[in-house]
């Protein structure tokens, strides 16, 4: 550490993935979820069936992977939880990984219900316990759904006791810790998930029919290649999928260790998740098509997706299909497998970010947050009641709480904090795949224009034509206002002091980023940016340490070659150069903090 070091303690021990290969199968653990089993095959289908994999592609390259990787950057050059990487790349952004941390506490509530709905079938695939008519045995005798929309605590008992399960299998895993916990079970069980899903599309494209579902699925129209909404449908189902807007991996990216190639990660990721859900795809039609075939209906009269897919039509082709037992368990069991592993990264979001606020252990630190947060999943999602409920928050969460805060942190770190050529420097620093000038482009420029879109589409929708048929007041509470709520907490909780126990105490292992307009009053005259909060003079990435010094524009600074830089040279003794220098003197355009 140099003389010029910002006050704070040194940084404690941080939990790290043993491997960039750990990391690799933790991030596909996350991206890989529900939505891969029970949502894409739908939207391909429903949007130009094969014509779809085009826009499908594209939006994977200008929005999926370039949103990753802009989050990879966040976590990996700040080290942090979500409101700790924000703080710490700039104060004012702190509440929105506040905002993403809200939004994972809520999808947690929900998602571990129906992970426990999952489990429950997997044993109920055994004798087929839905009878001959899944829909009425899912939603009366299963669920036992309320006529009446409200909250009530009519709990139903094996849901109860399911979920409850769930939840502790969840806090155990998150007890062991990064890399015995998170690591090993995405290490085990995501190619255990990819096997599952492996066989029961070799036994789908077996049965009668299966041609049939496959030739709905992928004969394209091109047709659709000319509808703005097919092109908006690509780019939601690659946001979606990908984990990103929430927090999840800029936290997973904290646990990387500081030489780790990060571009070529996410093109791992991103390519993976996608692959997964053409496999997906290729099985569960192939199943839709046998079960058209014994109906003696066309496809589209079977084919649906979410929890009618998962909980209602393929129940029907278990019943009716050869291999129907083992189909059902592999099924079942691969939506339990996939749940899971998405609901320990929502759930370490939150962990995470209450750790670092606290100074917590652990231990402490799962505990505080995972009981509080079992008992409030168990509370409201487990009763008779508790469907109505997820249908509404998960719908508001999602469309006005991932996209909106995805929205908003990409609009802010482009145009707000002009962060993305730092980012993109610390990216290319640690990895082979080297990014310029086009992702700078596709992040800051076409995926906020995708995302304003979808969501002013989205709100004009809803606010016309209401959600469903369900009590204003139900809607108002649980859709909108929590969806608000989300933002005015998270503020709230950016205001908050920190600690003395808390780690934004510790010396942060990058600057934080500067803006010339937004921080113009802090970056005049000499003053040492040693002077302001979480600014260290560090980049571990690189084991460099070298001092830093702003100027006046203009002014000679101390230590430099040629005088033009805003860095001063590293230290007698030091690692070498700035990660974003060269041979060249850098121009004094743009941000304070680094040459543009």
């Amino acid at each position: 550490m140099t003389p010029q070091s910002p006050p704070g303690r040194a940084a404690a021990p941080r939990e790290a993935f043993s491997s960039r290969t750990v990391f690799i199968f933790a991030a596909i653990g996350s991206a890989v979820g529900l939505g891969n089993i029970w949502r894409f095959p739908y939207i391909a289908y429903e949007n130009g069936g094969g014509a779809f994999i085009i826009p499908y592609l594209v939006a994977l390259l200008t929005a999926g992977i370039p949103l990753l990787m802009l989050e990879y950057g966040v976590g990996h050059r700040f080290r942090a939880s979500a409101p700790l990487a924000y703080r710490r790349l700039h104060p004012k952004t702190e509440w929105i990984g506040w905002w993403q941390m809200g939004i994972s506490f809520v999808i947690a509530i929900y998602y571990a219900v129906i992970l426990g709905w999952a489990m429950l079938y997997t044993f109920f695939s055994i004798d087929k316990a839905w009878g001959t008519d899944p829909g009425t045995f899912f939603l009366g005798d299963f669920l036992q759904v309320s006529e009446e929309v409200t909250v009530g605590f009519d709990f139903v008992p094996s849901v109860l006791v399911a979920t409850g399960v769930a939840w502790l299998a969840l806090l155990v895993v998150l007890l062991l810790g990064v890399q015995n916990g998170i690591g090993k079970v995405n290490l085990i069980l995501i190619p255990l998930l990819v096997l599952m899903f492996l066989v029961i599309v070799v036994i789908a494209l077996t049965l009668p029919g299966a041609t049939d579902g496959l030739n709905a699925l992928f004969t394209p129209n091109w047709a659709a290649l000319g509808d703005s909404a097919v092109w908006v449908a690509a780019y939601g189902q690659i946001f979606f999928s990908l984990s990103v807007g929430f927090g999840i991996m800029i936290t997973y990216s904290s646990y990387l260790k500081p030489k780790t190639d990060l571009t070529s990660s996410g093109l791992v990721v991103g390519f993976g998740n996608s692959s997964f859900e053409i496999l997906a795809g290729i099985g569960v039609f192939a199943a839709l098509g046998f079960m058209a075939s014994a109906a003696g209906t066309a496809v589209d009269e079977v084919a649906t997706s979410g929890i009618g897919l998962a909980f209602i039509a393929f129940p029907t082709i278990i019943s009716q299909a050869p291999f129907g037992t083992l189909i059902g368990v592999l099924f079942f069991a691969s939506l339990t497998f996939a749940g899971f592993t998405s609901l320990v990264s929502i759930v370490e979001v939150v962990v995470a970010a209450v750790q670092d606020k606290l100074g917590l252990r652990r231990r402490t630190a799962v505990i505080a947050v995972g009981v509080p947060m079992a008992i409030i999943s168990l509370g409201l999602f487990t009763t008779t009641t508790g469907l109505n409920l997820l249908d509404v928050t998960d719908n508001f969460v999602n469309q006005f709480g991932i996209v909106a805060a995805a929205l908003v942190s990409v609009m802010l770190l482009t145009a707000g904090f002009s962060a993305l050529p730092t980012l993109r420097d610390h990216l290319n620093s640690v990895s082979s795949f080297k990014l310029g000038r086009t992702w700078m482009v596709v992040a800051g420029g076409i995926t906020p224009i995708v995302l304003g879109y979808i969501l002013i589409d989205t709100l004009t929708t809803t606010v016309a034509e209401g959600y469903g048929e369900m009590p204003t007041w139900f809607v108002n509470t649980f859709g909108w206002g929590m969806a608000i709520g989300l933002v005015v907490i998270a503020y709230v909780l950016s205001k908050l002091p920190w600690p003395a126990a808390s780690r934004a105490n510790e010396l942060s292992p990058s600057p934080a980023i500067l803006d010339a307009f937004t921080d113009r009053n802090r970056i005049q005259g000499d003053d040492h940016l040693s002077r302001w909060s979480d600014t260290a003079l560090r980049t571990p990435a690189l084991d460099q340490e070298f001092s830093y010094r702003t100027v006046a524009e203009g002014t000679v600074a101390q230590g430099t070659a040629t005088g033009t830089g805003r860095h001063a040279a590293p230290p007698t003794g030091g690692a070498g150069q700035a990660p974003w220098s060269s041979d060249t003197p850098p121009r004094t355009t743009g941000s304070q903090e680094d040459p543009r």
